[in-house]
């Protein structure tokens, strides 16, 4: 615990023991400026190609050191010109870099763990200065992750060509990353990228551009081929000019959610791939079952870790109502003894926020709540006199409504509010648009097991938080965005199936979103007309068959009583089916939305089970089902008896994995599938396409259609950050095991969740 007082430079050692005062340990900013002035007095450029690039006529920026406000270095703000020059750098050097074998890319890795662990004193002032946390921090966490990740890729690309046998790199990779874990989170991207044999350019925040291009630097001196790792500075709206360049083929992004939003709805419809590691609001549940004094430690770690601006922050904090009291009055004890000093003291708990503007965000969000009626406390200890300090805030006495509940501060603010039974606890949990992190607090374990399952996040911490690894994938749900970094999970984000290329997709430039899917119901026609049978010699029609819509378990009728023909390849009309519009697709959702958490809930045995059952009840009506393929389609009757057979084959493979991997409407229903899980609408395809990714509660949308309807999926995503996966208008050959089965099924259809469990009791000490 740090002490709240400093040792005055005559106590004794008796005396200093008995206080537990102390003074500062500064570590030295020398190696950091001798840096800069080796590089041009701290005028730096872009780092493309392995060579350092200053470009006549670019404006400059200058880079702060935020304890104290001083300028460290002036940077270039780049321009379309120089994306272009880093752009064809890096699909250049693609050419020779994804061909070489895995174990070469391996070796040049290591070296870079290697060369980073070389220099990793010099590495660690320079991302402290550059950002404004302690020196503690990028000393003892940051940097050794940076390390750790180098090593860990080194050998997913010795194991590419056994354990991703199926896949192959993706071409250039556009990375963009943002201030607050300024190398971390770049070597987040940059070590599965070029482990699988992409090429990288790279935009890292405005604020915080030096530790970027010192790795630059690095990986040369390491051997890292030129072209293979490009850093390019700029300003915020620099980063769109990177992700939007035709030969960036993959967008791996972390930064707000808003930044998010713009980039998929500005990537839309273009082929690129596109992971995003956005905000998060995460939770803190305390159960009455806790180890207290312990949860309190692990409180400070959550949120005041880099002064609250981790996406994963522990920012709202949930506790049982038994122990809340108790538990606020020892966060706002051990808030005295809390430690606010300058970035580079050894000592310091916490040190300066990254800008004045981030300061002054984080202090409307606390003025705002406390004018609202919310009880702010922070601790009487002085802050430095110069530099982006904000002292560590503790609110109380809000609700699950308020703006600083629901809104992410990105600063070290904690909002607390007490919950009644664990149900409750749970409930306030997920009571957010945001899916990033969360953490459990009791030494019940079915309990927190039971919690971190419930709670919706990508990573749950159990009795602990905000702890990370290269072999733990994390990311988030919802608004969080998708995709993972780290884990053989996060490999998936910078790679391809061998069998695929990268879709060019050309959208009709007409091509009107607010228009797309807009009609809905046919219009009559003569050609409709009923099928005739012939009973005791007379033609008569026959007793017709509209096929309904099924959803929640059931057969149901369409809203708007209308129906649409269907026809054979000839023009014939063989049947009618429902006419499905916007309150049906809210039908089935919700169907679907009740059905999701049981369904989830059951053995993984259970749901394969459920699966072989369907395939049982599918072949039993194999012929039937062959015979109405045949003629709704025109092919032979062999061809669709194959397609059904196929079908069947399916079922099993998925009811294979079903209970190893992670974890017609007739047959449906007599294959014990409940009700809800799967739900079948009929209807204009652009129509239905339209609401369903529209809405809110569907987290993630497949379509394979044309390439307007691909543009129109992945623009209005954006407005949940809801996964899609889209064909772009191709063709793809889904009888083909390598096409219509397999792993990018997988990816598509499921996200890694991390639960941390720590161990150690009889051997802890």
């Amino acid at each position: 615990m740090a002490a709240s007082t400093q040792a005055k430079s005559g106590d004794s050692v008796a005396e200093i023991f008995e206080s537990m005062s102390y003074g500062p340990a500064p570590e030295s900013p020398e190696a950091a400026k001798k840096w800069l002035e080796d590089h041009s007095n701290g005028n730096l450029g872009h780092f493309i190609n392995n060579q350092w690039m200053r470009p006549e006529g670019r404006k400059a920026y200058e880079t702060r050191y935020p304890a104290t406000g001083e300028v460290m270095a002036s940077t270039v703000q780049g321009t379309q010109e120089d994306v272009d020059t880093a752009v064809a750098a890096a699909k250049t050097a693609f050419g020779s870099w994804s061909k070489l074998s895995g174990h070469v890319r391996a070796r040049h890795l290591y070296s870079i763990a290697r060369h980073v662990q070389k220099h990793q004193r010099l590495i660690s002032v320079i991302e402290a200065m550059d950002n404004g946390k302690t020196i503690r921090e990028t000393r003892d966490c940051d940097i050794p992750l940076v390390v750790r990740h180098f090593y860990h890729h080194a050998g997913w690309a010795e194991l590419m060509d056994t354990e991703m046998q199926n896949w192959k790199p993706i071409g250039v990779v556009g990375g963009i990353v943002p201030w607050n874990f300024p190398l971390m989170l770049l070597t987040w991207k940059i070590c599965p990228a070029l482990a699988m044999g992409n090429t990288v350019v790279l935009k890292p925040a405005t604020y915080t551009r030096l530790s970027a291009l010192l790795l630059a630097e690095i990986c040369a001196e390491a051997g890292l081929p030129p072209g293979v790792f490009n850093v390019v500075t700029g300003p915020g709206s620099f980063g769109s000019l990177l992700a939007m360049h035709p030969d960036v083929d993959k967008v791996a992004f972390t930064g707000s959610t808003q930044v998010g939003q713009l980039l998929r709805r500005a990537t839309a419809g273009t082929g690129k791939k596109i992971s995003l590691e956005l905000g998060g609001k995460s939770p803190i549940v305390v159960f009455d079952s806790a180890d207290l004094d312990s949860t309190v430690e692990g409180i400070v770690d959550a949120i005041w870790f880099n002064q609250g601006q981790v996406c994963s922050a522990g920012s709202r904090l949930l506790v049982q109502e038994t122990v809340y009291e108790t538990v606020i009055s020892k966060l706002k004890e051990r808030l005295t003894h809390f430690r606010v000093s300058d970035t580079l003291d050894k000592s310091g708990d916490m040190a300066a926020l990254v800008d004045e503007s981030q300061r002054k965000t984080v202090e409307q969000y606390v003025e705002e709540a406390r004018k609202q009626g919310a009880e702010i406390f922070q601790p009487s200890a002085p802050l430095p006199t110069k530099g982006c300090y904000y002292p560590p805030t503790l609110i109380t006495k809000v609700s699950s409504v308020s703006k600083v509940m629901d809104e992410e501060i990105f600063g070290p603010v904690l909002c607390a509010m007490p919950f009644r039974t664990a149900k409750e606890g749970l409930a306030l949990g997920n009571n957010t648009r945001y899916g990033l992190g969360a953490s459990v607090w009791t030494e019940n374990l079915p309990l927190a097991l039971e919690a971190a399952m419930t709670l919706k996040a990508g990573s749950v911490w159990i009795n602990c938080h905000n702890q990370f690894d290269a072999a733990a994938g994390f990311g988030g749900y919802r608004e969080s965005g998708y995709g993972r970094d780290g884990g053989k999970e996060g490999l998936f984000e910078y790679v391809q199936p061998k069998w695929h290329n990268r879709a060019y997709p050309k959208v009709d430039p007409k091509f009107d979103l607010k228009k797309f899917g807009t009609s809905v119901m046919g219009l009559p026609t003569l050609d409709n007309q009923a099928s005739m049978v012939n009973i005791s010699g007379m033609l008569t029609p026959a007793v017709d068959h509209t096929y309904k819509l099924y959803y929640g378990g059931k057969q149901a009728r369409p809203d708007q009583a209308h129906s649409r023909p269907v026809v054979n390849n000839s023009g014939k009309v063989i049947t009618h089916v429902a006419d499905g519009n916007r309150k049906d697709v809210r039908n089935a959702v919700e169907a679907a939305f009740k059905a999701a958490p049981g369904w989830g809930k059951r053995a993984a045995f259970n749901r394969s089970q459920i699966v072989y059952y369907m395939a049982e009840n599918l072949e039993l009506r194999r012929e039937e089902f062959a015979a109405k393929l045949a003629n709704g389609t025109g092919c032979s009757l062999d061809d669709a008896t194959r397609e059904v057979d196929l079908s069947v084959q399916r079922l099993f493979y998925w009811g294979a994995l079903a209970d190893k991997y992670g974890g017609t409407v007739q047959v449906f229903d007599t294959s014990d599938l409940p009700g809800g899980v799967v739900n079948i609408l009929t209807g204009n395809r652009d129509h239905l396409t339209k609401y369903i990714t529209e809405h809110q509660n569907v987290q993630a949308m497949w379509y394979f259609g044309s390439a307007e309807g691909a543009k129109f999926v992945e623009t209005m995503s954006a407005e949940n950050l809801k996964r899609t996966w889209v064909s772009y208008g191709e063709t793809r050959d889904w009888s083909n095991p390598a096409q219509g089965q397999g792993e990018e099924f997988l990816y598509h259809a499921c996200q890694v969740k991390n639960i941390w469990v720590p161990m150690g009791d009889v051997f802890a000490n």
